[in-house]
C-alpha cells in the first residue's frame, strides 16, 4: 500500500536531515555519534510540521537528533518494565491490565521516548509468538483489558493487527482492547490510506471487545488538517480516542501551550487522559524533563484556563512502584497518590515528600518523618 511505500523514504541518516535543517559541522559530527546509538527516523509528513527558520522550533525538539542526548543520565528502564514481563512481550505490572509490545519500529522515532532503549533497535522485549501472550491473558482471569502498544502497533500490516484482534476476541474475560499509537501525529497517511484497518476495528469494536485508541499529541501545531481527519475516521468507526501528553521542557511546558493543546483536543473530540512526568531515560533526562515542582504549576494554571472536559486529565508519573499522581503542594510539602499501584495495598494511598524546587522523579525526592499515619495516608486531602 502507498503508506508502506511512504514509510519508505523517512529521514534516516544525518546526510539526508542536511538537505532539510542546517547543521554546523560540529553538529553533524556529534549528531553521527548520537543517532548510531539511537536510531533518527522521521517521517516526511511530520518532517514538514518543522519551522527550519527557528532553532527553538517544538516539533523539531521533539523529533530531531539533539548533542544534548549525548547526556548519560538517567536510566534506561527508570519504570523497571523488564522487571514485569511475564513471557516475551507482556508486561504485567497493574492486575486488569496486560501491556503486549508488539513491535520495536514506529512511524517516526520521538527523541524523547522512554523505552529508547529498545524502539529501533534489536530487542527481545518484544513479542515473539502472539499465540504465546494471549496465552498468557487467557491464563490470568484478573486481566480485563490489554493495552496492545510498542514501538506503534499500527506500524505493522493491517492483516498482522487483524490477527492480533482475532487472538484476543477469543478471551472471554476481557472487557476492552486498546491500541496506542502515535500515528495519528506523526504519520496520519497510515489512517487516512487503510479502509481495511478501519473495518476491522469498527466490527470488532461492535461485535466483539470495544476497542479504544489511546495516541499523544504534546503541541497544538501536531493537531494538522490530516490528522483531524484521521481522528475524525476512527471517531466514524466508532472507536473512541483518549490523549497522553508528555509534559516535555522547550515544547508544552508553560500554561498557555498546555491550555491550548487540551482546548484543541476537546474541539476535536480527542478526551485528555494524562499529562505524563518524563521518565528519567539516558539520553532524554536532561533535555526533556521538567522538576515536579515546575510541572505541578504549569499544569494547575493550564487547567484553570479549562473547562471540565479540557481538564480531566491526571498529571501522574509512571513509576516503578506504581502510577503516582501529583496532586498538590502545601507550604514545604508535595502530595501525591497512587492512582495505580504494583502492589494492590497502595492502590489510593496518599503520601508526601519534602518539597524541591530541582526534582523530577520521586526517588530524588526526600521522605519525610515520621510519615503521615495509615488512617490520613488514606483520607481526602
Amino acid at each position: 500500500m502507498a503508506w508502506i511505500d511512504e514509510l519508505k523514504h523517512n529521514i534516516g541518516t544525518i546526510k539526508q536531515l542536511k538537505q532539510h535543517i542546517r547543521l554546523t559541522p560540529r553538529e553533524e559530527k556529534l549528531l553521527e555519534k548520537v543517532v548510531g546509538r539511537h536510531p533518527m527516523s522521521i517521517s516526511r509528513y511530520y518532517l514538514s510540521l518543522i519551522d527550519v527558520d527557528d532553532p527553538d522550533d517544538p516539533i523539531r525538539r521533539m523529533i530531531v537528533p539533539s548533542v544534548e542526548e549525548l547526556d548519560l543520565s538517567g536510566s534506561y528502564d527508570p519504570s523497571r518494565e523488564l522487571q514485569n514481563t511475564k513471557v516475551p512481550g507482556v508486561q504485567h505490572k497493574y492486575a486488569s491490565t496486560a501491556l503486549i509490545l508488539t513491535t520495536n519500529r514506529c512511524a517516526s522515532y520521538c527523541r524523547y521516548c522512554f523505552r529508547k532503549r529498545l524502539v529501533g533497535l534489536p530487542s527481545k522485549e518484544v513479542v515473539q509468538k502472539f499465540e504465546v501472550a494471549a496465552e498468557y491473558i487467557r491464563e490470568h482471569k484478573e486481566i480485563n483489558n490489554v493495552l496492545i502498544s510498542g514501538g506503534d502497533p499500527f506500524v505493522l500490516s493491517t492483516k498482522v493487527i487483524k490477527k492480533f484482534i482475532d487472538e484476543l476476541s477469543t478471551i472471554e474475560h476481557l472487557d476492552f482492547v486498546r491500541f496506542g499509537t502515535k500515528s495519528l501525529v506523526t504519520f496520519p497517511q497510515r489512517i487516512l490510506e487503510d479502509e481495511e484497518l478501519l473495518n476491522i476495528l469498527r466490527v470488532y469494536s461492535r461485535n466483539n471487545k470495544r476497542v479504544y485508541v489511546v495516541t499523544q499529541f504534546n503541541h497544538e501545531r501536531e493537531l494538522t488538517e490530516k490528522s483531524v481527519r484521521a481522528i475524525r475516521r476512527f471517531q466514524r468507526a466508532g472507536i473512541v480516542l483518549s490523549n497522553q501528553t508528555v509534559l516535555l521542557n522547550g515544547v508544552n511546558d508553560n500554561p498557555d501551550a498546555l491550555s491550548r493543546l487540551m482546548r484543541m483536543l476537546v474541539i476535536v473530540g480527542v478526551n485528555p487522559y494524562y499529562v505524563f512526568q518524563c521518565r528519567p531515560v539516558k539520553r532524554v533526562k536532561k533535555m526533556f524533563q521538567v522538576p515536579l515542582y515546575n510541572g505541578f504549576r504549569v499544569v494547575e494554571q493550564a487547567s484553570s484556563m479549562l473547562d471540565g472536559h479540557g481538564k480531566r486529565f491526571r498529571y501522574v508519573m509512571s513509576h516503578r512502584t506504581g502510577k503516582v499522581e501529583m496532586i498538590g503542594i502545601m507550604g514545604d510539602e508535595m502530595y501525591f497518590k497512587y492512582h495505580q499501584a504494583k502492589d494492590p495495598k497502595n492502590m489510593g494511598r496518599f503520601f508526601k515528600r519534602k518539597l524541591s524546587t530541582t526534582a523530577g522523579w520521586l526517588d530524588d525526592l526526600e521522605h519525610i518523618h515520621p510519615e503521615m499515619s495509615q488512617a490520613s495516608s488514606h483520607s481526602t486531602i
